[in-house]
């Protein structure tokens, strides 16, 4: 059995998506991606992850949203949420995703040094 802590990155920027998954996994994570909360919250229901990172700002189900599906469908998730903005500053959405239940929240760009040690502080590594 693989002993890897798995992430869920749920994230609509393809381009992105792949570079933090690719920064994860060369840091010894398990990660599955997908593109929406619709298809992040099916992940959810059918597995079980140590980590989820989701984008606030996606289409089909918005992050908000999905944090506070995630946190009633398994309370005990430990949740990243990660904006560029949109139409306002991330910072609202970012305190606001705070606010409905992750646990740290990043603005992007961010610095990965800084985005990984708080990965592995959540996952008390």
């Amino acid at each position: 059995m693989d002993d890897k802590e798995k992430i869920l990155l749920i994230e609509d920027d393809k381009e992105f998506s792949e570079m933090l998954s690719l920064m994860l996994e060369r840091e010894g994570y398990a990660v599955e991606r997908v593109e929406n909360g619709i298809e992040g919250l099916r992940m959810i229901e059918k597995d079980t992850f140590d980590l989820v990172i989701t984008d606030i700002i996606m289409p089909e189900k918005e992050g908000l949203e999905t944090i506070m599906e995630i946190r009633q469908l398994k309370p005990e998730s430990k949740i990243v949420a990660i904006s560029g903005g949109g139409r306002s500053a991330a910072g609202s959405y970012l305190k606001t995703a705070e606010y409905f239940g992750a646990t740290k929240s990043f603005q992007k760009p961010f610095d990965k040094t800084d985005f990984l040690d708080a990965v592995k502080n959540i996952l008390g590594a």
